[in-house]
């Protein structure tokens, strides 16, 4: 079984790649369920309707031109376009293109520990997985 290390993982918002700042990502893919069950029956049928999901990734606060803050701090509220490549970059290996919606941004600064940042988005589109080229 291959496998591939998180530490790989490369993820571009709005143009800005943010990988240096992030140590977790979260792509959840979902879909509403309707129960179309109908009289007689001994068990629920369900069937699937809209596709839904959710991004949340989060790491270290760091002062730059292009890092967390700069990027989404002023935009939340707004629809931004989300690339990831969790195996990296190379060719032939995955790549998830999707806009989402900027719901959330949090930096926390403990007494005792480094400022961290985390953001949550709602999806617009289901991503869209294509390979990476030469």
């Amino acid at each position: 079984m291959a496998r591939s290390h998180g530490r790989l993982t490369e993820i571009s918002i709005g143009g800005d790649d943010l990988s240096a700042y992030t140590n977790a990502s979260d792509l959840e893919r979902s879909s509403d369920s309707h129960d179309t069950t109908t009289y007689g029956a001994s068990h629920h049928r369900h069937e699937g309707g809209l596709k839904d999901g959710t991004f949340k990734c989060s790491g270290f606060y760091e002062v730059g031109a292009t890092g967390p803050h700069q990027t989404l701090a002023g935009v939340v509220g707004d629809v931004l376009e989300i690339v990831r490549m969790i195996e990296g970059t190379g060719a032939g290996k995955p790549v998830e293109t999707w806009d989402a919606l900027l719901v959330k941004y949090t930096e926390s600064a403990p007494v005792a520990d480094y400022v961290q940042w985390a953001a949550e988005f709602e999806n617009n589109e289901y991503p869209v997985e294509t390979t990476q080229g030469a």
